[in-house]
């Protein structure tokens, strides 16, 4: 399928750069009925579900996997995106090719200069486009302590912060604004980021209306947001990303479709684990372990009736993704009535809730 097909144009000023106040005062576009769509508040969604109809929700925890650093006199800035082990990771280095195998990158923040680090890591290796993997010069158990001093959220390109200094190492407050409510197991370094719209409001709610929730953990990397530069969907690779899925979250689930209950995915991350660890028969087996899987139009979905998702990037694998739920025509009509009635897009950006129309 030619990747053209995915394409859009987006006014920039609809790009949102900070998360609606309160989380849950942004916007919906309803799509739960296919044909129609409705503009709605986030805080509406319980109208929308059911008593028995089962959230599945992603409870990664975003860790401040963004670093600047210095090798020399050249400076860098290094998104972690994949663990190798416990202190080898694959990252995206901007300014890479001033590094060479055997140097060491020295992390600096805005009280501790390069020259003062005692936080640093050894370039190991350098692999194209698949970035350049670094071990970090310290224990395990100190890792965690030293990305909480030294890191900060690694937000996605489109959404433009200046480097911090002075006292705003934080000045945006992305530590907590990109993170959801419900985040508990460490290891993304990017948001599930349908999820930042849940409050304890909106689940009060859902709670007294009888729906469920369920948890399963998807580590986002930041591959997520890697271009897809091929012509063709079936010449790209999707990065892998690690999953899990527990027994008893695969036996909610089950019991919920056995009776009738809606299953709705709460993003990208939690449909595409729940897809993976789907058999052809639509049962949903415990899972443990990685998934690559690149969903596009034409997929029969095993899992899901619906899908709450914010706006993706044209060309993405995750518009394509969105496309296979609902439909190529109605989601470029969505998304043509998001911009017009100026939804805020991408990751801080509006929500929608999806019909899936393309089921075994």
């Amino acid at each position: 399928m030619k990747v053209d097909i995915f394409d859009f144009e987006l006014d920039r000023s609809l790009i949102a750069d900070h998360p609606a106040e309160p989380r849950d005062a942004c916007r919906l576009l309803d799509m739960s009925e296919a044909g129609q769509i409705k503009d709605r508040i986030f805080y509406e969604l319980p109208d929308l579900l059911e008593e028995g109809d089962v959230l599945v929700l992603n409870d990664t925890k975003v860790i401040p996997a963004r670093l600047y650093g210095a090798r020399g006199d050249a400076l860098v800035e290094v998104t972690l995106y994949r663990p190798e082990d416990g202190l080898t990771w694959h990252s995206f280095i901007k300014n890479a090719k001033r590094l060479h195998p055997g140097d060491t990158i020295r992390f600096y923040t805005n009280t501790v200069t390069p020259e003062n680090s005692d936080f640093m890591a050894e370039v190991i290796e350098k692999n194209g486009e698949e970035g350049v993997v670094i071990r970090f010069s310290c224990t395990h158990d100190e890792l965690g302590h030293k990305l909480e001093q030294y890191g900060s959220m690694p937000l996605p390109p489109y959404i433009k912060r200046e480097k911090p200094s002075g006292d705003l190492w934080d000045k945006y407050n992305d530590k907590e604004n990109y993170q959801t409510v419900y985040a508990k197991h460490e290891g993304a370094v990017a948001a599930p980021t349908a999820g930042l719209h849940f409050t304890p409001r909106v689940f009060g709610a859902l709670e007294k209306k009888g729906v469920k929730k369920v948890f399963l953990t998807l580590h986002v990397g930041a591959g997520t947001f890697l271009p897809v530069k091929v012509e063709d969907t079936k010449d790209h690779k999707m990065h892998t990303e690690y999953g899990i899925i527990t027994p008893e979250a695969a036996e909610l689930i089950n019991q919920a479709k056995a009776a009738g209950k809606k299953i709705i995915a709460v993003g990208t991350t939690s449909l595409r684990l729940l897809e993976t660890a789907a058999d052809e028969h639509g049962i949903l087996h415990p899972f443990a372990g990685d998934t690559g899987i690149f969903i596009t139009p034409g997929y029969k979905f095993k899992m899901i009736d619906y899908l709450i998702t914010n706006f993706h990037l044209p060309k993405s694998t995750l518009f394509m993704l969105v496309c296979a739920v609902a439909g190529i025509d109605a989601m470029k009509a969505g998304y043509q009535h998001a911009m017009e009635q100026k939804y805020h897009f991408y990751s801080y950006g509006d929500s929608s809730i999806l019909k899936c129309v393309n089921k075994i």
